[in-house]
């Protein structure tokens, strides 16, 4: 399969947040400051790989020649939260510094949906290899991770503009999110 469709698509056209709907909790909740949302990119970014490589190595060596593909979603689950823990175990020896820079985003990894929706998309649901698997993750992750970090800088802009009382807040955080999905529809035509 042609890796920059894959990319276009992932990232444009099929943003695993805005148009498939998945990570909408940390989308919303970690995307008020554009440094925040740049930590949680790049915490989600390693996770989603190194999830989707596992994940993919299990589904074709374990479940299907077994025929416990039923099994699919609680071993992702429990190979996503297994390695968000030894990430922070590794990250916490090796290199302190970065450790406390991801902070509290790699815990919160475990319980963002998108990293185990890009998992089964990549595996579970597609006729992709592992390299198309790998890059499908890698593009799924900047596409997350574009689509966090533009919806953070409208967020710190919009501090500064002057919004109804009633509107200030979620209310208009839910409007700005409806906006930017449907701008990125206008991709659709591309891949």
């Amino acid at each position: 399969m042609d890796y920059v469709l894959i990319i276009i698509s992932a990232i444009f056209v099929n943003n695993i947040v805005l148009a498939k709907f998945l990570g909408v909790c940390p989308f919303m909740g970690v995307s008020t400051r554009l440094s925040t949302a740049v930590g949680m990119t790049g915490a989600v970014t390693f996770v989603m790989v190194i999830a989707t490589v596992f994940t993919y190595l299990i589904q074709n060596y374990v479940l299907v020649p077994y025929g416990i593909e039923f099994m699919q979603t609680i071993t992702f689950i429990l190979v996503i939260a297994f390695l968000v823990q030894l990430v922070e175990i590794v990250l916490k020896k090796v290199s302190p510094p970065l450790y406390q820079a991801l902070g509290i985003y790699l815990p919160l990894i475990t319980t963002n949906c998108a990293v185990l929706g890009v998992a089964i998309l990549a595996v579970g649901n597609r006729d992709f290899g592992l390299m198309e698997s790998v890059v499908f993750a890698a593009a799924n992750a900047i596409g997350f991770g574009l689509a966090l970090a533009t919806f953070a800088g409208l967020r710190e802009h919009m501090e500064l503009a002057d919004i109804p009382s009633g509107m200030k807040g979620i209310p208009i955080a839910f409007v700005t999110a409806g906006l930017l999905a449907l701008a990125f529809m206008g991709f659709s035509g591309i891949a």
